[in-house]
């Protein structure tokens, strides 16, 4: 007969895996060039968002973290879809994805 240790996770370990996943985002977005690679740091970041809104939701036993997922789910499908239209935008008019060739909203 095995013997299973039971591991209870804190919302603490939650909100810490949060952090970071919310950390390496910003760096991401911060750090580096390739547009692609920003993008996918935002949505990095909202993941983490989304982690955050879930482990509050299932501790304090209320629906309303769950139903702001959703929500946050709803609008990152459609800001992919606008953000991956303009990178395509962009890549068929400049040929590079780097962020230093996005300037035309420079002044």
């Amino acid at each position: 007969m095995t013997r299973r240790l039971a591991v209870q996770i804190e919302l603490s370990h939650y909100l810490l895996l949060s952090a970071v996943l919310f950390a390496i985002g910003v760096l991401g977005v911060l750090t580096r060039k390739n547009l692609i690679v920003i993008l996918m740091s935002v949505e990095l970041m909202l993941n983490a968002v989304n982690l955050t809104f879930i482990a509050i939701a299932k501790f304090t036993g209320d629906l309303n973290g769950q139903l702001m997922v959703f929500f946050v789910l709803c609008v990152a499908a459609a800001e992919v879809a606008v953000g991956l239209a303009i990178l395509i935008s962009l890549w068929r008019q400049r040929g590079t994805m780097d962020i230093d060739s996005a300037n035309l909203m420079k002044w």
